[in-house]
């Protein structure tokens, strides 16, 4: 197994005991994940994978069609779990189509709960250049929509060129004010604990009060984390990576959150404001795979290191 992630917090002192796992299983309890209709299609039964009621987000990667989210989220509602369709504003063409997306996703999934993004490509396919614009159609409110969750960068988010096509925390926050809907914030996914724990610092202190599910990698090989983050331009924690990519061996071993998680559930537990609430999985190394890991993890199947910096899910596979 290949540590990519870099060690909790330096003034942490907590030692490997059951309070400490209690923590980190409190942590993970609730958790949700993330496929794409692709992902959806390779796995006849996802309720055989997931615990019943588990929030699945779809996807809504550049190129799909919003007829295919909506009929997965309808597969996912179908199967006993909680579908939370994406909604890409750069992605989606018009009023006229984000109205049939939100009618299709409410209609034959159920759906209550969005994710609302700017989608992954720098200029938009049609009228909407970034989060806000789509927000303030006001849409989501008269479908009936209760919860959404907006992007959270701890790290930044990468230029864009479309104008306006970035929304300000601060924007996000007025929204959620004003809004009838709830608002969570959604992070993207992250290598190390202290970009995370500092930006949830500063965001409070700016006066958010938005619950916060960090974004987290499920366990994957170096190499398909290092693609999946320059893709996605998670830039400043790839050096915890790239520390560790420095023979093919490594490239192919598999690399585990354990440490991350770890550092997170102790910065839960130390801070009574703390506002992170769950973790958000990308099961980058397969669904299956970070499905069953996390089912370790969820059943106290696991081993607290000795300098209570991380863990091992028994039976985990290199």
């Amino acid at each position: 197994m290949v540590r990519a992630y870099a060690t909790p917090v330096s003034e942490r002192v907590w030692q490997p005991d059951d309070a400490a796992k209690l923590r980190i299983r409190e942590l993970v309890a609730d958790f949700s994940i993330e496929i794409t209709p692709a992902t959806a299609a390779k796995h006849p039964a996802l309720a055989d994978l997931l615990p019943a009621g588990t929030r699945v987000y779809v996807a809504f990667v550049p190129g799909e069609d919003h007829r295919s989210v909506a009929a997965t989220a309808a597969r996912v509602r179908g199967e006993g779990l909680v579908p939370v369709p994406h909604f890409p504003a750069r992605s989606i063409v018009d009023r006229a189509q984000l109205n049939d997306y939100l009618r299709r996703v409410t209609a034959e999934a159920g759906v209550d709960e969005v994710l609302v993004i700017g989608g992954g490509i720098d200029l938009p396919r049609g009228a909407f250049a970034g989060t806000q614009a789509l927000l303030e159609t006001g849409l989501f409110e008269a479908h009936g929509i209760h919860t959404i969750g907006l992007a959270g960068h701890p790290e930044g988010q990468q230029e864009l060129s479309a104008p306006g096509a970035a929304t300000t925390l601060q924007q996000k926050l007025a929204y959620a004010r004003q809004s009838a809907a709830g608002a969570r914030l959604v992070t993207q996914f992250m290598f190390e604990a202290e970009p995370l724990l500092a930006w949830e610092r500063m965001i409070r202190a700016q006066g958010s009060h938005l619950p916060i599910h960090v974004g987290v990698p499920g366990p994957a090989t170096v190499k398909s984390l290092l693609n999946y983050a320059r893709l996605c331009g998670v830039g400043n924690s790839m050096r915890v990576l790239t520390r560790q990519a420095g023979n093919l061996f490594k490239l192919a071993s598999l690399s585990y959150p354990d440490a991350l998680i770890t550092a997170l559930a102790w910065h839960r537990a130390s801070d009574p404001g703390c506002r992170i609430e769950r973790l958000h999985f990308y099961p980058f190394g397969g669904l299956a795979r970070t499905a069953r890991w996390i089912e370790g993890i969820r059943a106290g199947g696991f081993t607290l290191d000795e300098d209570g910096m991380g863990f091992t899910v028994d039976g985990a596979a290199e």
